[in-house]
C-alpha cells in the first residue's frame, strides 16, 4: 500500500499546473466572507448590515444563483470554499487565507448558538421533517454534507480545533436524528443526496477516534448500490453519477479506517462497473448531463452536456483511493487524463470559473459560469480540484520508497533514515536572464516529456525512486542519473532506481505519440490525443480527417511559436496538412471561448479521389 507523502511537504513550483492553482486561489480571496455566511447569517436571524430591506439587489453583495436564499442548496459552497482553503494552508502555508478561515468558523459558532446549540446549517432543520415525510425537497443532506466537510477539513489541513468542537455539536444533532429515523422512516437516511456523509464519519473517527462518528459512519454504511454490485448488476447506467461516487469514497475510507476487505472489494466493484465496464470519452469522462452513459452507446450520447465536472473531481479522488490501495499505475493514468482534459479543460484559464459540463458534439462552445450568480454545484468541486495537484505527485512505500505518481512541475520534503531529502520535478529547461531554453545537446528537444528530478540530500541515503511510465508512453523512456545513460526496465509500470542518492539528477524522457479514441458505438469517429492530452481542432463542423492507415501523424505536423508563457514555445500544438480543409489543432486545456470540435470521422486520402 502506498501512502502519500504529508501535504505539507509537497508544493507547486513554477508552470502551467501552478498558474491554474494560482487563479483559483485569487478566486477564494475576491469573495467576501458576507457572501459565503449569508445563508447561515439568515438561518440564525442576523441581520447583514444595510440588508433587512433589500432595496437594490444588483448592489447587495450576496451571492445568487444556487446560492440564493431562495434555492434549497443554499450555502453549499462555502464548505467547497473552506475545504479549499484549508488545503491551500497546508500545502503552502496560506496565512491569509487561515485568517480568513478562522474568522468565519468563528461567525458559524456564533450561528450555531444562536440556532440552540447543535445544528450549524444554511438550510433550516425542517428540510429533514420532508425527508422523513418522503416530501419532495432538493438534497439537504448534500447542502449539510459541504459544511461537515469543510469544517473537517478545516480541522485536518488546517489545524483550526474550533472546527472540532461545531462538528461534535452538529454529530449529537446527526445521532439523535438518525437513530429517530431508524425508528419511523429508515429510508430517510439513505435520501437527500447523503453520499459524501459515509467518508466524512469514518474520516472523523479517523482523525479523533471518538465513537459517536463511527456510530454515524454505520447508520449511513448500508446503502443498496453495495448490494446490486456485488449481485453482479449495474446500478450505474443512467444513474446520477454525482450521488453514486460518494458512496465509493465512503467505502474506500472504511477500508483506510477498519482495514475490512469487504469495504475494498466494494470500491473495486465500482470501479469494475464505472470504469472497465463502459467506455470512457477521449477525455477520460463518462457522463451525459449528470448521468453514466451506459456501455458501448457514447457516440449516441455525445451532446453540449457531456462530463459535468463534479463526477470528474470524485472519480479522480476514487482512482487516488485506489492507486494508493494497490499501486498499480492504471489509475494514475487515469487521473493523469483527468486532471489535463477535466480539471485544467473545464477552469476557465483566466477567471478561474468552471465549465459545468465540457460540450463534445462537433462545433462546441464552453459555457463558463460566473463569479457570484451561479454557484453550480461544479463551482465547488472546481475551487477544490485546484488545490489538489501537489497531493498527487509523490508517494512512499514502507520507509525505503518514493513514488513518482504524476509529472507535475513540484517539489517535496521526505524523511529517511533521519535525513532530509528534497526532490523536485521539472520540465527540462534551461533559464538565463529568466528566459527558458532547451539544452542543445539535449536529445528530444521542446519536449513536454522531458522530465528533469534533481534529488539533494543533507547525507548519502539508499532508496528507491520508483517512476511512473505512463501506459501512452511509446517504447522504452529513456534515463539519465547525472549525465550517464541508465540501462533500465519497465516493471509493472514502474522504472525502479535503487541507489545511494544525495546530490543527483535524473531525466527521462517519456517518447509520446499522436494516438486516435474511437467512439465504441461510432468506431470509424475518433478524437485525438498527444499523450493524454486531447487536441481540439478549431473548426465547427466534423469536416472529417484524411490519414494513412488511420495514423493521425500523417494528417497533422506539429505548429510551433515561441512564446512568453510558462513555456518558451507552444505546447502540443499541430496544424493539418493535405486535407480539403486545413485548420489547427490545440490543447483542449487551452480552448476558452474558440468554436473546436472533438471527434472526426476517419477517411482514408482516396476516400475524396
Amino acid at each position: 500500500m502506498l501512502k502519500s507523502i504529508e501535504y505539507h511537504h509537497a508544493h507547486l513550483l513554477p508552470g502551467l499546473f501552478r498558474e491554474r492553482a494560482e487563479t483559483n486561489r485569487n478566486y477564494l480571496m475576491e469573495l467576501k466572507n458576507q457572501g459565503l455566511l449569508q445563508n447561515f447569517y439568515l438561518e440564525a436571524g442576523i441581520v447583514m448590515p444595510g440588508l433587512q430591506v433589500l432595496e437594490d439587489p444588483a448592489a447587495a453583495a450576496l451571492h445568487w444563483g444556487w446560492e440564493a436564499p431562495t434555492c434549497q442548496l443554499r450555502g453549499h459552497f462555502t464548505g467547497h470554499w473552506m475545504s479549499a482553503a484549508a488545503m491551500l494552508v497546508m500545502t503552502e502555508n496560506d496565512r491569509e487565507l487561515k485568517a480568513r478561515l478562522e474568522t468565519i468558523i468563528d461567525e458559524l459558532d456564533r450561528c450555531r448558538k444562536l440556532n440552540g446549540g447543535k445544528w450549524l446549517g444554511s438550510i433550516p432543520e425542517k428540510f429533514f421533517d420532508k425527508l422523513e415525510r418522503n416530501e419532495s425537497v432538493w438534497s439537504p443532506q448534500y447542502t449539510m454534507h459541504k459544511t461537515v466537510m469543510g469544517l473537517y477539513h478545516s480541522a485536518l489541513y488546517a489545524g483550526i480545533d474550533k472546527a472540532l468542537m461545531l462538528l461534535s455539536h452538529l454529530a449529537d444533532w446527526y445521532l439523535d436524528w438518525t437513530e429517530r429515523m431508524e425508528q419511523v422512516n429508515p429510508q430517510a437516511v439513505y435520501s437527500g443526496e447523503e453520499g459524501g456523509m459515509l467518508e466524512i464519519w469514518a474520516g472523523l473517527y479517523q482523525l479523533t477516534g471518538d465513537t459517536r462518528y463511527m456510530t454515524l459512519a454505520e447508520r449511513y454504511s448500508h446503502p443498496s448500490i453495495y448490494r446490486k454490485l456485488e449481485d453482479g448488476l449495474d446500478p450505474l447506467s443512467n444513474g446520477h453519477g454525482n450521488a453514486s461516487i460518494p458512496w465509493a469514497h465512503g467505502a474506500a475510507k472504511m477500508y483506510e479506517v477498519t482495514g475490512n476487505e469487504k469495504w475494498l472489494n466494494r470500491v473495486k466493484l465500482f470501479w469494475d462497473c464505472a470504469v472497465n465496464a463502459r467506455e470512457a470519452y477521449c477525455t477520460g469522462g463518462q457522463g451525459s448531463g449528470e448521468f453514466w452513459v451506459p456501455p458501448h452507446l457514447n457516440g449516441a450520447f455525445i451532446g453540449e452536456r457531456n462530463q459535468e465536472f463534479c463526477t470528474v473531481y470524485n472519480m479522480v479522488r476514487l482512482a487516488d483511493y485506489l492507486f494508493r490501495f494497490t499501486g498499480e499505475t492504471v489509475y494514475a493514468d487515469y487521473i493523469e487524463r483527468n486532471l489535463y482534459n477535466g480539471f485544467l479543460a473545464q477552469q476557465h484559464r483566466y477567471t478561474g470559473m468552471p465549465a459545468y459540463f465540457l460540450p463534445m458534439k462537433a462545433g462546441s462552445q464552453k459555457k463558463w459560469g460566473s463569479k457570484t450568480h451561479d454557484f453550480w454545484c461544479c463551482h465547488g468541486t472546481m475551487v477544490q480540484a485546484q488545490t489538489l495537484y501537489p497531493t498527487l505527485c509523490y508517494y512512499q512505500q514502507g520507509d525505503d520508497r518514493l513514488v513518482i505518481g504524476q509529472y507535475i512541475p513540484s517539489a517535496c520534503e521526505w524523511e529517511k533514515d533521519g535525513h532530509a531529502v528534497q526532490i523536485s520535478q521539472n520540465v527540462d529547461m534551461k533559464y538565463y536572464n529568466a528566459e527558458a531554453f532547451f539544452d542543445e545537446h539535449a536529445d528530444s528537444q521542446m519536449s513536454r516529456w522531458l522530465v528533469k528530478l534533481e534529488i539533494s540530500a543533507d547525507a548519502p541515503t539508499a532508496f528507491t525512486l520508483s517512476l511512473r511510465v505512463p501506459g501512452w508512453t511509446v517504447g522504452l523512456p529513456t534515463v539519465t542519473i547525472n549525465g550517464e545513460v541508465a540501462d533500465v526496465q519497465v516493471e509493472n509500470g514502474y522504472i525502479h532506481l535503487n541507489r545511494i542518492w544525495q546530490k543527483d539528477a535524473i531525466r527521462i524522457y517519456l517518447p509520446a505519440a499522436l494516438t486516435l479514441s474511437a467512439l465504441p458505438d461510432q468506431p470509424e469517429v475518433s478524437a485525438v490525443l498527444e499523450g493524454p492530452v486531447v487536441l481540439a481542432g478549431l473548426c465547427d463542423a466534423d469536416c472529417g480527417l484524411h490519414m494513412d492507415d488511420h495514423q493521425p501523424d500523417t494528417a497533422l505536423t506539429p505548429a510551433m511559436e515561441h512564446t512568453y508563457g510558462t513555456f518558451p514555445w507552444q505546447q502540443s500544438t499541430w496544424r493539418t496538412k493535405g486535407q480539403p480543409r486545413n485548420f489547427t489543432f490545440k490543447p483542449l486545456y487551452d480552448i476558452t471561448d474558440e468554436v473546436y470540435t472533438l471527434y472526426f470521422t476517419r477517411k482514408h486520402p482516396s476516400d475524396d479521389a
